[in-house]
């Protein structure tokens, strides 16, 4: 897979965000399945939710100027300034059980999550 990015920055190798194999696999097939292979994950943090902070995770053709890109098992993430020190040593994982399947987000920096595990504080 290809992803593009800005060209005048590099990806920082799993120096803050690491995406597990199983999640590089589901993003993976996802982008192809979309038709979006070009593209990276975009995880950013917007206020809200019951717990204070709402996690972002989508796809994005390339980093803005004032993004932070890392690289991890292939993949390209995408994470504005602003969001960067509240995710700094994150990992995304995907997990499948019989409770349901998505994207988990393991965030050091969350002293408290609610339910959904959408949302957290810091």
């Amino acid at each position: 897979m290809v992803t593009l990015f800005d060209e005048t920055k590099s990806p920082t190798k799993s120096s803050g965000i690491t995406v597990t194999e199983n999640a590089s696999k589901k993003v993976s097939e996802l982008l192809k399945a979309e038709g979006k292979e070009n593209h990276g994950l975009r995880l950013s943090v917007t206020a809200g939710g019951c717990s204070g902070y709402n996690y972002g995770l989508f796809f994005d053709e390339k980093a803005n100027p004032d993004d932070k890109v890392y690289e991890s098992n292939g993949i390209n993430i995408f994470i504005d300034t602003q969001s960067d020190s509240l995710l700094s040593g994150t990992e995304i994982d995907f997990v499948d059980s019989l409770e349901g399947s998505g994207f988990k987000i393991n965030n050091p920096n969350a002293t408290g999550t609610c339910g959904c595990g959408k949302s957290f504080t810091a």
